[in-house]
């Protein structure tokens, strides 16, 4: 006999957990399957791991300007690359156990397994059938990694591999600048690695504007050799590592970062057999405000879906899914401002729409320059830009990009005023303390105002 239930999901990760714990607000009758390993991508491969890297790294990166500010010796600290990759995976293991028990203490409402559909309701893992009213899959992606370059062996990494590293090597490619190569190429050069960050595009980190990229590109160019604009061909060297090819330049390495995007794990779950469930393409017909799958009683959320692959997102898609899978008939739920943040130093960050996302007419930008801001400069982190993006007519803040110290938390306060629609007078009205590198958000929306029309009759002051 078949196993029964109001809702499966499929994946026990980010998306996935979340879509349980949304769910069981409604009802107990929840089964989740994963084949493991447990953990999600984000505690086991993903942001937490590469954080515990980059805050060892980051650290090291500025012992010598603590040096030279007057903290002797601190400019001879050695860095044990195998004692660092030791604390990270301690944090890692630390992280992932507990969305693992998460998963586990649904008891027999959770299974092991990879599993299969047979028809729009029906799954089998393992020789076991489960017959679902709904179903939500969260089966998240893997690496990519180009089919002549698998024959590198352990010579070639990938995020989902970096981490189990004993040394880090002396001289590394890393292949693919977006957020995750980026990260892990500025970590392991600030922690004295030489590297070679290759991308066939010039914009890096996600990033489209132009001024923005150039700055991140300043900053890194600094510690590590980049190499864009030109696709690369890998070449065998055996016990002397690899050779890269771009153009006409060609670099040896010890090894390789294939940082080169992610697929979705969609594979063998038998969705070519469903009616609807694929477009012409062979793609998911999903519909991205309820994420249903076209008029099948089957969801996708988190990074499998395609639209928004970062952590928080991801959440969010689980309670939606959930919530839609259980409520169909309801309205689809709004989303948040988008808002991605790549931990570079400086902090690289997107905020609402980014430059290639603003239309051609109608907006303006400001502007702001950290390398000319006292407190950075005293921090010690004095470059970066930020450009914030404004509505011309309304004046209603639109996006951002930057690459700025601390800009996490600068890239929050503007999603948030973003999400509140904020003009750039009402923001400019917010109080700012001084010195503080949020100075550098009121100097970049005075730049915006000053392209908006005349400046408001009153002071920059709450209005009674």
């Amino acid at each position: 006999m078949a196993r029964r239930t109001r809702l499966l999901v499929l994946g026990a990760g980010t998306a996935g957990l979340t879509a349980v714990g949304e769910a069981q607000r409604w009802t107990d009758d929840v089964t989740l399957v994963d084949p493991g390993p447990l953990g999600t991508t984000c505690a086991r491969v993903g942001c937490m791991p590469s954080k515990a890297l980059l805050a060892v790294a980051h650290r090291a990166h500025r012992l010598p300007d603590l040096a030279a500010a007057g903290l002797a010796g601190a400019d001879a600290v050695g860095i044990d690359d195998a004692a660092v990759m030791r604390h990270v995976r301690a944090h890692r293991d630390q992280l992932a156990a507990a969305p693992a028990r998460q998963a586990r203490q649904l008891g027999e409402r959770f299974i092991q397994g990879w599993p299969r559909f047979l028809d729009a309701q029906t799954v089998e893992v393992g020789g076991e059938r489960i017959e679902a009213e709904a179903t939500i899959i969260a089966t998240g992606t893997r690496p990519v990694i180009p089919a002549p370059w698998q024959t590198l062996g352990d010579r070639i990494a990938t995020s989902d591999t970096f981490f189990e590293l004993e040394r880090l090597g002396r001289r590394v490619a890393v292949i693919g600048l977006g957020p995750i190569g980026v990260e892990l190429g500025q970590g392991m050069a600030q922690l004295g690695v030489e590297v070679h960050g290759f991308h066939r595009g010039e914009r890096i980190a996600g990033i489209g504007d132009p001024g923005v990229n150039t700055a991140l590109r300043d900053v890194l160019g600094r510690e590590m050799h980049l190499h864009t604009g030109a696709a690369v061909e890998l070449e065998d060297l055996g016990a002397e590592g690899v050779r890269i090819h771009a153009g006409a330049e060609h670099t040896d390495v010890e090894w390789v970062l294939a940082a080169t995007g992610r697929r979705p794990n969609l594979d063998g779950l038998g969705l070519e057999a469903l009616e609807g469930a694929l477009d012409a393409d062979g793609q998911p017909s999903l519909d991205p405000q309820s994420l249903r799958l076209g008029a099948l009683p089957i969801y996708l959320a988190g990074d499998v879906a395609a639209q928004r692959p970062l952590m928080h997102e991801a959440a969010d898609e689980g309670r939606l899914a959930a919530y839609h899978a259980l409520q169909p008939a309801t309205q689809p739920l709004g989303r948040r401002t988008p808002l991605e943040i790549v931990f570079t130093a400086p902090n690289t960050a997107r905020v609402g729409r980014g430059y290639d996302a603003l239309p051609e007419t109608g907006w303006v930008a400001g502007h702001f320059d950290f390398g000319k801001q006292g407190r950075a400069r005293l921090e010690g982190e004095a470059e970066g830009r930020l450009h914030v993006y404004a509505d011309a007519a309304s004046g209603q803040l639109l996006g951002a990009e930057l690459a700025a110290p601390q800009g996490e938390h600068l890239a929050h306060l503007l999603a948030w005023s973003i999400q509140q629609g904020a003009t750039v007078d009402e923001l400019l009205q917010m109080p700012y303390y001084h010195p503080t590198l949020e100075e550098g958000v009121r100097s970049a929306l005075q730049s915006a105002r000053k392209q908006l029309g005349p400046r408001a009759p009153a002071p920059d002051l709450p209005r009674g």
